[in-house]
């Protein structure tokens, strides 16, 4: 009786065992154990894939006194929507185009007596919104323009567009519009968002036809688009025995890069410093043209200048940002004067070069400097109006800013002090929205893909944070656009470029990318085996037992 007693608890005892171990034990095992994997937006980022993108832009064209027939007047003000699809891009453009007559006070603008005095009036009338374009219609017999002129475009968001008495004579209102339509759609492929500009930020992600092959590769010495930028002018001192130079380097920033930094600020956070390098060489000895007893580079060895100098720069390993940089060289005194030809050996009359997504080298001859009886070291002031004229226009290729050859009868007003026209700066957003919209998709739809594959990849409820925030600035991205709010529609986009970046980038994505199953298995097998042996034996013979006793209670009845 008491070895049938013992040999119950003992059963007792290996069921209850086993019971806790499946019950609690490996729930609480598989729970402890399993990868973390918050919830994604999955259906929203599948949707990415097919977003369809459409360009909105709110154009007014304003009629001035002269320009329309009182028969055509009692016909304003009219709106039509005019709507184009881009091929390579699949993207769709639509023109929102209001007409209407002048009111007195833009009469008055209108009678200034250049177009540039024209332009500012009627800027401080009215202050358009980013993306907004105004096309002020004036007579022929108008003076603001020259007679081989037939567009102004100003530094705003304002265009003069000049027409002959002979298109508004025995026509109605409907045949005007149509014979002005192919004028204005020129004035809007200039002063708005142009197919080059787009294609260009979209030249990564699209085929481009062949006919645009020259414009994408124009696009190319641009970088591409940063939630910030690190600007660094160096000033080359190779002989610090021949040349004391002195530059006043803040003084020429903050009179002619800072305002188009300021200008820029919208797109992006700006930073800059300076450096003085001495003994710093360019890498590529010159060549002495004897008929112009000077020394020369030719365009084929300017690329192997950028890479000796590099070394020298140093970089900011704090800052995650593309860096700029603009490098002023003062030559030795053995190697003076220094030209730079171009491929058709002709001086190039900056004597400078830029490097895509680089920067810009000058060369800054002194020896136009030295007296006839010339004692080393020569103190040199450099010229900043000089330097910073040719880093302006750099700065402005290598940020995005287009400078295309307008449309013969045109007349782009030159660069303010600003260095970039309102409708340039427009330009400027159009294609860095479309461009972060594309990158951040492209992105969140990667990092989607790669998470749905891999399984062993933790997903941390910040990481499901910033993939849910990007999909929203997408969403929201995306119609305003298509409202024609550029303002808010770049901030958006920005916001779902930096929330992708970061999602994608983040590092407990790496924790358990490689420690596949197997390795699991191999860990816990050592540790529950010891464990699981003498349980199970227990329960096979239980179930062994129970078998026995069935067969017992058989045999009796029979």
């Amino acid at each position: 009786m008491l070895i049938k007693d013992t040999r119950r608890r003992g059963q007792i005892a290996a069921l209850s065992i086993a019971a806790v171990v499946i019950i609690v034990g490996v729930p609480l095992w598989w729970r402890t154990t399993e990868t973390y994997r918050a919830w994604l937006p999955v259906s929203q980022i599948n949707a990415l894939s097919n977003l369809q993108l459409q360009l909105s832009a709110d154009v007014e064209v304003v009629f001035a006194r002269g320009t329309v027939t009182p028969e055509q007047q009692k016909k304003v003000p009219v709106t039509q929507t005019w709507d184009e699809k881009h091929a390579d891009t699949s993207l769709n453009y639509r023109y929102e185009v209001k007409y209407r007559t002048a009111t007195v006070m833009e009469e008055d603008a209108l009678n200034q007596p250049t177009a540039a005095a024209a332009d500012l009036s009627l800027h401080t009338l009215s202050e358009s919104w980013c993306g907004s374009l105004g096309v002020y219609v004036i007579p022929e017999s108008s003076s603001l323009l020259p007679e081989d002129v037939d567009v102004y475009i100003g530094q705003r968001r304002t265009a003069l567009l000049r027409i002959g008495s002979q298109v508004k004579v025995g026509r109605t209102l409907e045949q005007l519009l149509t014979h002005l339509k192919p004028r204005l759609k020129q004035v809007l492929q200039v002063m708005s968002f142009s197919r080059t500009d787009i294609t260009a930020a979209l030249s990564d992600r699209v085929r481009v036809s062949p006919g645009n092959q020259e414009s994408i590769a124009d696009s190319m010495r641009a970088f591409k688009s940063s939630p910030g930028y690190e600007i660094t002018f160096s000033l080359l001192n190779p002989d610090p025995k021949s040349h004391r130079l002195h530059w006043d380097i803040e003084g020429g920033v903050e009179t002619y890069i800072q305002p188009l930094l300021t200008k820029l600020a919208p797109l992006a956070n700006f930073s800059i410093d300076s450096q003085i390098l001495y003994y710093a060489m360019l890498g590529v000895n010159p060549r002495f043209d004897s008929s112009s007893s000077a020394y020369t580079l030719n365009a084929d060895s300017l690329a192997h200048v950028i890479n000796p100098v590099e070394a020298r720069l140093g970089s900011n390993a704090a800052s995650s940002n593309p860096v700029l940089n603009f490098l002023l060289y003062v030559p030795d005194a053995q190697h003076s004067p220094l030209h730079i030809h171009n491929y058709n050996k002709q001086e190039v009359p900056t004597n400078a070069f830029h490097s895509p997504r680089w920067g810009g080298i000058m060369i800054y001859n002194v020896d136009d400097l030295y007296g006839p009886e010339v004692t080393f070291p020569v103190d040199i002031d450099i010229s900043m109006a000089r330097v910073m004229g040719v880093f302006l226009a750099q700065l402005r290729l290598l940020l995005g800013v287009q400078s295309s050859t307008p449309p013969p009868g045109f007349m782009v007003a030159p660069c303010s002090s600003a260095g970039l026209a309102d409708w340039e700066l427009d330009r400027l957003m159009w294609s860095r929205s479309v461009e972060n919209i594309a990158t951040a998709t492209t992105t969140i739809t990667s990092l989607a893909q790669l998470l749905d594959q891999i399984g062993n990849i933790v997903i941390n409820d910040n990481i499901a944070e910033q993939v849910s925030s990007a999909v929203t600035s997408l969403q929201l991205a995306v119609a305003e656009l298509e409202a024609g709010n550029l303002g808010f529609a770049l901030q958006y986009s920005k916001e779902a470029f930096s929330a992708s970046e970061r999602a994608f980038f983040d590092p407990s994505l790496l924790h358990l990318l490689y420690f596949p199953d197997d390795q699991k298995f191999a860990i816990y097998i050592p540790l529950f085996l010891p464990m699981c042996v003498p349980i199970l034996l227990s329960l096979l013979k239980i179930l062994t037992e129970l078998r026995q006793r069935r067969r017992d209670k058989k045999a009796k009845n029979a």
